[in-house]
């Protein structure tokens, strides 16, 4: 028995140790991360340059409260993260992890509307499905209905617009008038709630977990930024999980020129060394929230040096080594060997990403794109297959959260070709093992 609990009662072995993109149980059995733990080994595991600077900071001190002293490690990962940001975007407010960077983001872009005098502005527009964090406040912005139901009587429901799941609509994903189309909801939603009552927006430059490495049509994000000028109300780009190299740039928001107004950033940021996020902003919006009485906001371990140190250190690693351009250049690699499975087993409905940030869905027709029935559980059995196998990938529901199912493959970006074939024969087989066991529950007449 065990006094541990998380989100169910599965167990799994214990971990011994791990190494560049491998994980050992205490048995000695070997597994490839193929989804960086959640998309966080950004670097691989145990990198001795990380775990140098970590010790070197032990040394000389773990912990100094944020409002007792500063660092120099603090300091310096604060400049280094404003130097990778958006022109404009230059100061850092540092957290332990994705929920806690969402939640600041919120609060930070409400104390500057009450600064500016615009106390009636309160509503932060997202998107469904979406996933922001698990907090209550970053819950009001996530659209997975099982996630939130429980919660429904604390929360106050924030207004939602459809992810641009082109795919699934009948449009082409390909076609600028469908990102526009997208976009455009946006505009709709701030119009129907009251453009004097809405706040932000807040997206996710490729889709997470909820949408699995859902990427906006040409257009869209640009589309996103005029409305949001238009309106004046700011946007928050979460890069949680695209930041630090994933899909091929630093941020994901770079493929399209993105101009947020306020970042919220971590996983790969620390890349699982340390609890490490953080919150970007622009200058003038902390300079207005901190002249207006300060930044009602804080968690007791902002700016730790052990933190910071190992922030520094996997900032290293992933410009030294070239990381951001081998993650784009190994997932054109993984993609294409990806939609190749297509051919061969006709119940993989789609498969999409960028970078090392992929997904595939399983359908049970590819014409109507039906989902496979609720009760087979394909999200979580074909994990649990390849896990056994020895290959680590990452699960969700793809609608919504109560139907659908996907997995991303989202390797360590340190990942070569080798790796690349070692996931695939591994998850060839797994999708082989599904097959044979669901028999014909995979397809639907059409």
């Amino acid at each position: 028995m065990s006094n541990l609990f998380y989100q169910t009662g599965l167990q799994r072995p214990q971990l011994d140790r791990a190494e560049g993109i491998y994980l050992w149980d205490k048995s000695g059995k070997r597994y490839l991360d193929g989804s960086s733990g959640a998309m966080v080994s950004n670097i691989g595991h145990s990198n001795p340059h990380v775990l140098a600077a970590m010790r070197a900071q032990m040394e000389k001190s773990t912990f100094g409260y944020r409002l007792h002293f500063s660092s120099d490690v603090a300091e310096d990962l604060a400049a280094r993260t404003a130097a990778l940001a958006p022109e404009g975007l230059n100061k850092v407010f540092f957290v332990s992890g994705g929920s806690e960077a969402v939640e600041s983001t919120l609060k930070l872009a409400r104390q500057y509307a009450l600064a500016r005098g615009e106390a009636q502005r309160w509503k932060v527009i997202s998107r469904f499905p979406s996933y922001h964090g698990s907090t209550l406040g970053a819950s009001m912005v996530t659209g997975m209905a099982p996630f939130n139901a429980p919660f429904a009587p604390m929360l106050v429901q924030m207004p939602k617009i459809a992810a641009p799941r082109a795919y699934l609509d009948g449009l082409d994903p390909d076609d600028p008038a469908t990102g526009r189309h997208y976009a455009d909801l946006l505009a709709e939603a701030i119009e129907r709630e009251g453009a004097d009552t809405v706040l932000a927006f807040i997206v996710e430059p490729v889709g997470g977990a909820s949408t699995g490495a859902l990427v906006p049509p040409p257009g869209y994000m640009e589309r996103i930024r005029e409305i949001c000028d238009h309106y004046g109300i700011l946007l928050i780009h979460d890069e949680v999980m695209t930041g630090g190299g994933r899909t091929g740039r630093f941020f994901g928001s770079e493929h399209w020129g993105g101009r947020p107004d306020i970042i919220s950033i971590s996983k790969g940021f620390g890349g699982g060394y340390v609890p490490l996020g953080a919150m970007i902003a622009r200058d003038d919006i902390v300079e207005a929230v901190l002249g207006s009485g300060g930044f009602q906001h804080g968690f007791t371990y902002a700016g730790n040096p052990l933190a910071c140190a190992a922030g520094l250190a996997v900032l290293d690693v992933i410009e030294q080594d070239g990381l951001v351009a081998n993650a784009a250049a190994m997932g054109e690699v993984l993609k294409g060997r990806l939609e190749a499975l297509m051919q061969r087993f006709p119940f993989i409905g789609d498969v999409r990403g960028k970078g090392l940030l992929t997904a595939i869905e399983l359908v049970s027709n590819r014409d109507t794109l039906a989902p496979l029935p609720r009760d087979l559980n394909a999200y979580t059995r074909l994990v649990d297959i390849a896990y056994d196998k020895g290959l680590i990938i990452y699960s969700r529901r793809t609608r919504g959260g109560y139907l659908g199912d996907h997995f991303l493959v989202c390797p360590p970006l340190i990942i070569t070709e080798e790796g690349i074939e070692e996931i695939m024969t591994k998850l060839t087989s797994a999708l082989e093992d599904f097959a044979a066991e669901a028999g014909p529950r995979l397809t639907e007449a059409g």
